[in-house]
């Protein structure tokens, strides 16, 4: 098949889609297809052949990305682009992917998480992987997802805050501790904190009103970390994480050996039940299909508290849903066939 890879575009987690692109994007091509990895936001701008041909392009346009310990310059990347149109799409993007069988959304947060993209495609009729646009809309937003789960699983006490600098004080001597500080809209644990004191929480709101700040305060709650992947609509064997140093931030999620991360996760058989329902009941409630990712935080009584849902999990050389895969004897060129698969099935397109 002729498959575009989508990746990069213009959130926090651009440099995460760029590494699961490159590794999505080989590892098609390493099954025959002629898979061709494009930049949503930068487009073709660089490429200097025709569209035609674009999918016999040497090793499928790749270059070998690695996710720096640092969050991206978005300011940087916006300046190098010569476009200089509002749009989201770079240049020959829509006409690229309109050419190709199905597009393989490695797009995290949001630009492209969060349902724009989806909705797009549905418009244009270009087939693509994951979850339709209304479940990625919610999913995406963690007040919203909480509000329509919490009556199925069991979930952290949250409340969801607007706010300005002005809010911040207030703010900061009202909040119950120790809580957890995430941004609504965000993933890879970008701008998440664990405030214990009220000079933490402080700096963790300030720090949260770069990203717009409209937030979670979550209550924070001791455990052990678990996830679960979502695979053709039935739970993957879980896995631990375990952070060799603070929590399972960005640096953690990405840079080899930071944490340590545990398939089948060392839990007794009623625990993964427990969280293994969880997950496919937030999956089925949200609408949500083909693929995601579950976090918990399961505490010492086997309680799994749901944090969140992804619905384009991160596919990178470190990313958590290929280890799980591989727990059930499924190789990450499988996993990558399985989403392609099931997603041309969801959206009533013949591989």
């Amino acid at each position: 098949m002729d498959i575009v890879v989508l990746a990069g575009g213009l959130s926090m987690e651009r440099n995460v889609s760029l590494s699961s692109g490159t590794k999505v994007c080989r590892a098609l091509r390493a099954r025959g297809h002629r898979a061709v990895l494009i930049d949503m936001f930068l487009g073709l701008e660089s490429y200097s052949g025709s569209p035609e041909t674009i999918f016999d392009a040497p090793d499928g346009l790749c270059s070998d990305y690695s996710v720096a310990r640092e969050e991206p310059d978005l300011d940087a990347v916006r300046a190098s682009r010569r476009d200089r149109s509002a749009s989201l799409f770079g240049q020959g993007v829509l006409d690229v992917c309109a050419r190709a069988d199905v597009v393989f959304l490695a797009l995290h947060g949001t630009c492209g998480e969060d349902g724009r993209v989806q909705a797009a495609f549905d418009l244009l009729g270009i087939p693509y992987t994951g979850s339709g646009y209304l479940g990625s809309a919610i999913a995406m937003d963690k007040d919203l997802t909480k509000r329509l789960v919490a009556d199925y699983v069991v979930t952290p006490r949250w409340r969801a805050v607007s706010y300005t600098e002005a809010d911040v004080e207030r703010l900061a001597n009202e909040t119950e501790l120790p809580c957890v500080v995430k941004p609504i809209a965000n993933g890879s644990s970008i701008g998440v904190s664990i405030a214990r004191s009220v000079s933490e929480l402080r700096g963790a709101l300030r720090e949260c009103l770069e990203l717009g700040g409209r937030v979670v305060l979550e209550q924070y709650i001791s455990g052990r970390e678990i996830q679960v992947a979502i695979l053709g609509g039935k739970a993957l064997p879980s896995i631990e994480i375990i952070p060799k140093a603070g929590f399972y931030d960005y640096e953690n999620k990405y840079q080899a050996g930071a944490a340590e991360e545990i398939t089948p996760a060392p839990i007794p058989p009623e625990w993964e039940e427990r969280v293994r329902a969880a997950t496919e009941t937030v999956f089925r409630v949200l609408g949500l299909s083909v693929y995601s990712r579950a976090d918990f935080i399961v505490t010492e009584d086997g309680t799994p508290y749901f944090l969140e849902i992804n619905t384009l999990p991160g596919m990178t050389p470190t990313s958590l849903m290929p280890q799980e895969a591989a727990a059930v004897g499924m190789s990450y060129e499988d996993l990558c066939e399985k989403i392609v698969s099931e997603s041309l099935k969801v959206r009533g397109t013949k591989a």
